[in-house]
C-alpha cells in the first residue's frame, strides 16, 4: 500500500487531481457546520433528535446522507438531492421524447450542454421549492419551541407572514444546493471519481464517529444493566457489514464473459486465424450504485414535501406511506431500484453499436450470426444478468429496514452499517480506485493495488 501511494504521488497530474478532490470535499464539510443566518443550530439538532427518537423515518435518512447538515439546518442541508432529482427528471424526459433523444445523440457535446443547462435550472427550482417547505417547517417548530429562529428575523412580518426569514432561508439553502452541484461537477471534471457520489459518500462517512458513539452508548458498558443493544445484535450487524462489503464488491466487479472469435485475416503476407481468447465483458451490475442513489433521492423528494406539510394534509398522509420502516416504502424502493438499474443500463449500454463494431472488425460470437442476431443476443444476455444485479442491489438496500425491525437497532446505526449507505460507500471506493488505477496505467505504471515500477 505504501508503495502504491508512492507511485500515486510520483504522478504530478494524478496528485493534483487527488488534492483538488480533497480540498473540494473539505469545503463541503465546512458548509455542513455553517447554519443558515438566524438559525440556532444547537437548538435545531436537539429538537430534531427528540422528534426522530431513533426511529426509522425520512428525516433520519436525509440527515445520514447530508452528514448531519439537515438536522443542524445548515447552508447545505438540502444536499445534492435537488440536483439528483433534476437529473432523473431530465433523463426521463429525454428518454420519453424522441426529438430530444435525437438531438442529444446527433449534436453530441452541444446536446449534452443543453441538457446540463436545463438540469441546472431545474435544480434551482426544486431547491427553492424544497427550501420554502423547510422554512415553513422551521417556523412551525419555532412556534412550538421558541428559540430555533432568532426574534429579530422572525418578527419582521407583513400581514403575519415572516417574509424576511423565508427570503434569507430560501436564498441561503438554494445557494448551498447550487454550490454543491457546482462542486460535484468540478470534482467530476478536474478531480477523481464521480463528484456527486463523492459528496454523498463523504457525508455518510462523516457520521461514522457519531454512529460508533451510539453503539457504545446502547451497549451500556459502564453499567451492569443490559443496554438497548446486545452483543449478539452487534455480532449480527458485524456479519451483515462484512457480507455487504463482500457482496457489493462481487456484484460490481462481476462479469459475464461473452467469447469472441475472429475471421481469417491477412497480417503481412500470412493468413492468420483469430484466436478465441478474446471476450466481451458484460457487467452483472452495469449501473453500479446509481440506481440506489436515484431511488433514494426520488423517494425522498415527495416524502420530504409531505412531512414538511404535516401529517394532517392528504399529501402528508400519502408521504407517511412511503416513509422508511413501512412496507409500502420497501416495495416502492425495491421497484425503483430495479427500474433505474434497467433504465441506466438501457441508456448506457448500446448493443447495436457493439454488434456494428464487431462486424467491422471481423469478430463474431460462436454460434451467433453477425449483425442483428448478435445485437439481439447481447441485449437478451444483458437483460438476464441485469435482473440478477438489480435484485441483489435491492436486497442490500432494504437490509436496514429488516435489521431495525427484527433486532430493534437504532435507525442511525442500521442505516450506516447496512444497506444504502454502505453500498454507496463501497461503490464510490471501487470507482475511485479504478480511476486511480487507470491514471497509473496511462503513465505506464503497473497499477495501484500491486507492486510494480514504471515500464520503459
Amino acid at each position: 500500500m505504501i508503495e502504491g501511494l508512492r507511485r500515486i504521488l510520483s504522478v504530478s497530474e494524478l496528485k493534483a487531481k487527488i488534492v483538488f478532490t480533497l480540498l473540494m470535499l473539505v469545503v463541503c464539510r465546512i458548509g455542513a457546520h455553517i447554519p443558515v443566518p438566524g438559525i440556532n443550530g444547537d437548538a435545531a439538532v436537539n429538537l430534531f433528535r427528540a422528534a426522530t427518537g431513533g426511529s426509522q423515518n425520512l428525516f433520519q435518512l436525509m440527515d445520514v446522507f447530508s452528514g448531519g447538515a439537515f438536522a443542524h439546518m445548515t447552508v447545505i442541508a438540502l444536499g445534492v438531492s435537488p440536483y439528483i432529482s433534476a437529473s432523473i427528471i431530465m433523463q426521463l424526459v429525454v428518454a420519453l421524447i424522441p426529438s430530444l433523444q435525437r438531438e442529444v445523440k446527433e449534436n453530441g457535446d452541444s446536446g449534452r450542454r443543453k441538457q446540463s443547462k436545463w438540469t441546472r435550472l431545474l435544480t434551482v427550482g426544486l431547491a427553492l421549492f424544497t427550501s420554502a417547505l423547510y422554512a415553513k417547517y422551521a417556523v412551525q417548530l419555532n412556534m412550538g419551541t421558541p428559540g430555533i429562529i432568532v426574534g429579530e428575523l422572525i418578527n419582521v412580518q407583513v400581514m403575519g407572514f415572516p417574509w424576511l426569514f423565508f427570503l434569507v432561508f430560501m436564498s441561503t439553502m438554494t445557494a448551498g444546493a447550487v454550490f454543491l452541484m457546482w462542486i460535484g461537477e468540478q470534482i467530476t471534471e478536474k478531480g477523481i471519481g464521480n463528484g456527486i457520489s463523492m459528496i454523498i459518500a463523504i457525508g455518510i462517512l462523516s457520521s461514522l464517529p457519531m454512529t460508533l458513539g451510539s453503539v457504545l452508548r446502547q451497549l451500556n458498558l459502564d453499567s451492569q444493566e443490559p443496554g438497548q443493544m446486545t452483543f449478539s445484535s452487534l455480532l449480527v450487524l458485524s456479519g451483515v457489514f462484512v457480507a455487504i462489503i463482500m457482496g457489493t464488491i462481487l456484484i460490481i466487479q462481476g462479469q459475464r464473459k461473452i467469447p469472441l472469435q475472429y475471421a481469417r485475416r491477412v497480417v503481412g503476407q500470412q493468413e492468420v486465424q483469430g484466436s478465441g481468447s478474446a471476450f466481451i465483458p458484460l457487467k452483472i451490475n452495469y449501473a453500479g450504485v446509481i440506481p440506489v442513489i436515484f431511488a433514494s433521492s426520488l423517494l425522498m423528494f415527495p416524502a420530504t414535501i409531505g412531512q414538511f406539510l404535516g401529517s394532517g394534509s392528504w399529501i402528508g398522509q400519502m408521504a407517511s406511506l412511503i416513509s422508511p420502516g413501512n412496507w409500502t416504502y420497501t416495495v416502492f424502493y425495491v421497484a425503483l431500484i430495479i427500474f433505474f438499474t434497467y433504465f441506466w443500463t438501457a441508456t448506457q449500454f448500446h448493443p447495436d453499436q457493439i454488434a456494428s463494431d464487431m462486424k467491422k472488425n471481423g469478430a463474431f460470437i460462436p454460434g451467433v450470426r453477425q449483425g442483428k442476431p448478435t445485437q439481439d443476443y447481447l441485449e437478451a444476455t444483458m437483460n438476464r444478468i441485469t435482473l440478477a444485479g438489480a435484485l441483489f442491489l435491492a436486497l442490500i438496500a432494504i437490509l436496514p429496514t429488516l435489521i431495525g425491525k427484527f433486532l430493534g437497532v437504532d435507525a442511525s446505526i442500521s442505516y450506516f452499517f447496512g444497506g444504502t449507505s454502505l453500498l454507496i460507500l463501497v461503490g464510490v471506493v471501487l470507482d475511485t480506485t479504478k480511476q486511480i488505477e487507470s491514471h497509473l496505467l496511462m503513465k505506464r505504471y503497473d497499477g495501484f493495488m500491486k507492486r510494480g515500477r514504471a515500464r520503459v
